[in-house]
């Protein structure tokens, strides 16, 4: 009896909220790892990370004609809300059904493969969603495309991260 009521005190301590992770109990997550870890990018790279970071400026300006020169004619963008296509994306900015008042970007990398190019950020986001200010941090996944000699937005996508 006695082995049993040990066993039960041991294993109920193993599985208790004090042994849990720290992110488990509510406290700070740690930062993810940098995404460029401190590698210089390219010539290439580079241009990728100016053209995003215009990108987020574009967005909050609501520079429709510019975003429209950047969006591939063919680009897909996946929000929280759905997906949608680039005439919706830029139907949306325009009308300020979403508007990107500001993304801070905290880190940020590209990596260039062919013709392809991804761009990841972390950012947090302050935007106005249907009259609604919203705050959220996100990992966005860009992918461009080179159309001769200019770079275009093939896809954007949203992914909130948790405990951030």
């Amino acid at each position: 009896m006695n082995r049993v009521i040990v066993a039960l005190v041991a294993l109920s301590a193993a599985v208790s909220p004090a042994a849990a992770p720290a992110a488990a109990q509510g406290a700070a997550p740690q930062a993810p790892p940098s995404l460029s870890a401190g590698v210089k990018p390219t010539k290439a790279e580079q241009e990728l990370l100016d053209l995003s970071r215009a990108k987020w400026r574009w967005m909050a300006d609501k520079q429709v004609d510019t975003l429209a020169a950047l969006f591939h004619d063919d680009a897909m963008f996946v929000h929280m809300g759905g997906a949608w296509d680039r005439t919706q994306e830029l139907d949306i900015i325009r009308s300020g059904q979403i508007h990107y008042k500001h993304a801070e970007v905290f880190d940020a990398s590209a990596k260039v493969i062919g013709p392809t190019a991804i761009v990841l950020n972390r950012i947090r986001l302050d935007a106005v969603v249907g009259g609604r200010g919203v705050t959220n941090p996100f990992m966005v996944t860009e992918v461009y495309v080179r159309q001769g000699d200019a770079w275009k937005l093939g896809s954007l996508s949203f992914t909130r991260l948790l405990g951030q």
